[in-house]
């Protein structure tokens, strides 16, 4: 936007040319002014005013407006104005989480072809810059930009994927905010305030780091600036913790009007899994709590299938199929068959975004089509057989792969069989109308029965629309990760 006189009339950075605002839903438009100035925020028909405040802050709403545009967004005062040009009325996204969100496009399979042709003036990224903050901050360093090959390459390819799904299938604009970070475990991207308010997280809430204060007086002057230097290239501050992410790359977005958010993170809280199953759903409370929208559709990727040695990897998936199952308007993505043993971070990432976008379709746009492959859903034991139900069977259960080269490979990776002994063993399949039976010579009782519970699932279980079965198990003995009582 252009500014007429002094700096002192400053919308926040989301609202900068190119920008994207939430259709159907009221728009608060917000930033700094001289303190107690009048400010008149207008766009087509619609205009709001308000006061600056002492500290110098505004902020309006505008009215649920219908997608479109290009419109322009003026905001003036006494003595200056700025005008946002090229603003577009759609559907917002964040992509938040850890690395497998960061993952760039340049950086995936087909990264290259979907990077040429990325150019879509329907479709504008913003991206978060990745720091930690100690207390919560308002703004940050960023702008919308124009999705094309300059700006898609390093974005996250979920994120693009996913976006460019929406764009197609719903033909409105498409905004994605980009916050997420490599290496990050979900307590610090939830409040502190959240944190303490939860007994079993409370201890995580009062660990909140300080400012690092440098040691400048112990540290020779050519160290303490090659230091400086190595921070600034690695984006600055490296402050780490409960609640440094959120303070500064959630808090600053808040109370833009989003439709959701997708995560794709849990690698960094799979050695604490039983945790997770309370953490995160504070975790998605809090964001909804904060942005002030409602339960907003939260849509999560569970982990792609990685040989992590320590077994606990199908715990985390679990406890994100659990928070879906706790909590209103969330769904997932199910990544058995799209994963690398080899690699935490997957090259395949299109259909991750694709997967989201069907949740998306299906969950929060009203459309008519299977967006989740087969759930568990209850087991009957009849004799020496489990007879397993699942919900989201769609045109029907699939079983695929060679099940026996897969199961003597990775025996436990498939489905699994256990008596009263606890002691699982890999198990025969077959569906029966919409049923799964499960067997096996070794066990004359069955108990339980594991589905690809494994830090590498065998991808064996899939409904007819083509796509896969969550991990799961009957049971719920004590898993590795659940503290002992």
């Amino acid at each position: 936007g252009s500014m007429a006189g002094a700096a002192d009339l400053k919308p926040h950075p989301l609202f900068t040319d190119g920008a994207v605002l939430q259709q159907g839903k009221i728009v608060p438009v917000w930033g700094s002014a001289k303190p107690g100035e009048t400010v008149t925020v207008k766009i087509g028909e619609d205009q709001a005013t308000t006061k600056a405040n002492d500290d110098g802050r505004w902020k309006v709403e505008l009215p649920a407006m219908k997608a479109g545009g290009p419109h322009e967004l003026t905001i003036k005062c006494e003595d200056d104005s700025v005008t946002i040009k090229d603003v577009l009325i759609g559907e917002v996204w964040i992509c938040s989480g850890q690395s497998n969100m960061q993952w760039p496009l340049s950086a995936s399979e087909h990264g290259a072809e979907a990077i040429a042709s990325s150019a879509n003036p329907m479709i504008r990224l913003f991206n978060v810059p990745r720091r930690g903050a100690s207390e919560p901050e308002t703004t940050v360093e960023a702008a919308w930009q124009p999705c094309e090959p300059k700006t898609a390459a390093g974005f996250s390819a979920v994120g693009y994927f996913f976006g460019r799904d929406l764009q197609k299938a719903l033909n409105v604009p498409i905004g994605l905010i980009g916050s997420n970070y490599g290496g990050t475990a979900a307590e610090e991207w939830t409040s502190q305030e959240k944190l303490l308010a939860v007994p079993e997280l409370r201890a995580m809430g009062e660990q909140l780091p300080k400012e690092a204060q440098p040691k400048a007086k112990t540290e020779e002057p050519g160290k303490a600036k090659a230091k400086a230097k190595a921070q600034a290239k690695s984006g600055g501050n490296s402050l780490r913790g409960p609640t440094v992410l959120y303070n500064a790359m959630i808090h600053p977005l808040l109370p833009y009007a989003i439709r959701g958010a997708i995560w794709y993170q849990g690698e960094s809280n799979a050695g604490r899994a039983y945790q997770y199953r309370t953490l995160f759903p504070a975790m998605i409370k809090d964001w909804r709590e904060r942005f002030g929208q409602g339960d907003f559709p939260f849509l999560l990727v569970q982990l792609a299938p990685f040989d992590a040695k320590g077994g606990t990897w199908p715990e985390l998936r679990e406890a994100q199929l659990m928070a879906t199952q706790i909590l209103p308007n969330t769904a997932m993505a199910v990544i058995t068959d799209a994963g690398d043993p080899k690699d935490i971070h997957p090259k395949r990432k299109q259909p991750v975004g694709a997967r989201l976008a069907l949740a998306a379709l299906a969950m929060t746009y009203g459309k008519d089509l299977v967006s989740s492959g087969p759930i568990y859903d209850s087991m009957s034991i009849d004799g020496d057989k489990a007879v397993l139900r699942f919900k989201s069977i769609g045109g029907g259960l699939e079983l695929r792969d060679d099940l026996e080269r897969i199961s003597e490979a990775n025996p436990m990776a498939g489905f699994t069989i256990a008596g009263e002994d606890k002691r699982f063993v890999a198990a025969k399949v077959h569906v029966v109308g919409d049923s799964l039976v499960v067997s096996s010579e070794k066990v004359a009782r069955p108990v339980a029965v594991r589905y690809g519970w494994a830090d590498v699932p065998a991808p064996l279980l899939w409904n007819k629309d083509g796509l896969p079965a969550s991990p799961f198990r009957t049971d719920d003995f004590p898993g590795i990760t659940q503290p002992k009582k």
